[in-house]
């Protein structure tokens, strides 16, 4: 260990893992409340009321948020917390944390991996997430949907009730609703957001246009963020409107697709862009800032142990 700084020991898989898990809960916990927004946004305009939505109308993401508040109150903006920090600890941890890992798989170790294998590896990580995590989606997806009104009955009285309603009523397989978008919409997402993260981090440091800390990893995540919300939105839209719908609206994923396009035209595709943007660009500054602290805190506190044995 001598003559080693901490920064200069990589972080192993398991620290990755846990990190992003970590990192990616701590980010929901901060922009719980524009994700519900734009899930909200997104579903407006759908022929069946989910819980009373019909009858409400959302103009914008912070019009959406202070509607929410004044019909539903303050708590509503966080429906679906506990399922989505699930996701999170199951998918983040997959999707991030084994990035690194796969993308050596893909180029035998080698240092310096080429665009093909950086999207291969997003594609990878985020499909195994995804084959994972996605009852926690879909329960995450119907609380957000679902309205506190007085005068509406809630489908579900908590998580563990969701999974059970929804295993009971649509079958094992109403868990896995929507699996197919999910893993077209992770992995355009995870490409778009981990490749670009990791394409501008890298051009920064190349060009010295900043050292690796914390103001790099800011603009990176930026820019990782909007890029991400510009490719995925028409997906997204498309993945919660299918995992929110009620069994036997839409006949599959592209079927939705086609009646989105057919009724309510091209711009449906983009509904909530602006809170998604705002979501998007806010989670992937949280998440990557707090992602890339955790793994230096814990090689410096792995290095401390190991300079003091």
């Amino acid at each position: 260990m001598v003559g080693l700084k901490p920064s200069d020991i990589p972080p192993t898989p398991a620290v990755k893992f846990l990190s992003a898990g970590t990192a990616a809960c701590i980010a929901d916990l901060f922009t719980f409340p524009l994700d519900t927004a734009k899930v909200r946004l997104q579903i407006q305009g759908e022929s069946i009321a989910t819980g009373g939505t019909k009858s409400i109308r959302y103009k914008g993401v912070f019009g959406t948020i202070t509607t929410m508040v004044k019909t539903e109150g303050p708590r509503s903006l966080y429906n679906g917390l506990v399922a989505g920090l699930q996701r999170q600890m199951s998918f983040a941890s997959i999707r991030i944390g084994l990035y690194d890992t796969v993308k050596q798989f893909y180029t035998n170790g080698k240092d310096q991996a080429g665009v093909g294998s950086r999207i291969l590896a997003g594609c990878t990580t985020g499909a195994m997430a995804v084959s994972v995590a996605q009852p926690t989606d879909v329960v995450k997806v119907r609380f957000q949907a679902q309205t506190n009104l007085e005068d509406t009955k809630r489908r579900y009285k908590g998580t563990l009730h969701a999974y059970k309603t929804i295993a009971k009523e649509e079958g094992v397989r109403g868990l896995w609703k929507g699996t197919l978008p999910n893993i077209t919409r992770n992995a355009i997402v995870n490409c778009a957001e981990l490749v670009t993260y990791d394409i501008i981090k890298e051009t920064i440091l190349r060009h010295r246009l900043m050292t690796d800390n914390l103001p790099c990893h800011f603009v990176s995540a930026f820019g990782a963020g909007f890029c991400t919300t510009v490719v995925a939105s028409p997906v997204d839209v498309v993945k919660t409107r299918y995992m929110n719908s009620a069994p036997g609206q839409y006949n599959s994923a592209l079927n939705c697709a086609w009646i989105m396009l057919t009724k309510e035209g091209p711009t449906a595709f983009y509904k909530g862009f602006v809170p998604s943007f705002l979501r998007m660009g806010s989670w992937n500054i949280v998440m990557f800032v707090t992602y890339e602290q955790l793994k230096r805190a814990v090689m410096t506190s792995r290095y401390s142990l190991e300079c003091a044995a």
